[in-house]
């Protein structure tokens, strides 16, 4: 048994419904290509696998892309492009942060754990949002998207922030709401905390058999506490 020194956490539906301006910005995005828009509750189980599998769902009209859409990759180049444009401009408009995230957050930096964050979003956004939040000075280390040519489920933006912070995977707890950061835990062999209350494409998070499950965000202290 390793004592945790190190909690590495997702962003969207982990820490931030950012829901709200993924919608407007991918709607803003399809009404500029006179393509039909979507409920905000359909675009919430679109969301988790990175910006431009988010533009291909919308382009696709299904979380299922469809196989026209994933060949057509000049198409969705210039439309993500849009989509990116869009965003930038409503970043910070409606998205919300989680009861108790930032007191939680603040807790565990003062206890003396080490944060980083790891998030399939861009990593343009990561500062801005952070900043907006109040949240820039909390993590040591931050991942997005495509600061690698990996993503999460893949392992490597989790070893990538392991190596960064020289703390070794065994030592790391990765923190989120979908199967995306529980397989990545798995693939990095560290242990993780699945959230139920996040975006997960209708699942339940337990089928990925996170080590702990949360309902609410500040339970993630108590859990550390005990390791």
């Amino acid at each position: 048994m390793h004592a945790i020194t190190t909690l590495l956490f997702d962003l969207d539906g982990t820490l931030i419904d950012s829901v709200p301006d993924l919608a407007l910005a991918l709607n803003r995005t399809l009404s500029d290509n006179k393509l039909p828009t979507f409920a905000e509750d359909t675009v919430r189980h679109w969301v988790g696998n990175g910006a431009r599998v988010l533009v291909q769902r919308g382009l696709s009209g299904n979380v299922a892309v469809s196989e026209e859409i994933a060949a057509q990759d000049d198409y969705v180049d210039a439309v993500l492009a849009q989509f990116l444009a869009h965003y930038s401009e409503t970043l910070c408009s409606a998205s919300k942060l989680y009861n108790g995230v930032y007191e939680t957050l603040y807790k565990l930096k003062e206890d003396g754990y080490m944060l980083g964050l790891v998030t399939n979003k861009p990593e343009a956004f990561i500062l801005p949002i952070l900043q907006h939040y109040s949240l820039d000075d909390t993590f040591s280390v931050t991942v997005g998207g495509d600061t690698l040519s990996e993503k999460k489920p893949n392992a490597a933006p989790l070893l990538h922030a392991c190596d960064a912070l020289n703390v070794q995977p065994e030592l790391c707890l990765m923190v989120g709401d979908s199967k995306n950061d529980i397989l990545a835990a798995k693939a990095a062999r560290m242990k993780s905390i699945g959230l139920t209350y996040g975006y997960n494409y209708g699942e339940d998070i337990g089928v990925h058999s996170p080590e702990w499950i949360c309902n609410h965000f500040s339970e993630v202290a108590d859990i550390v506490r005990l390791q």
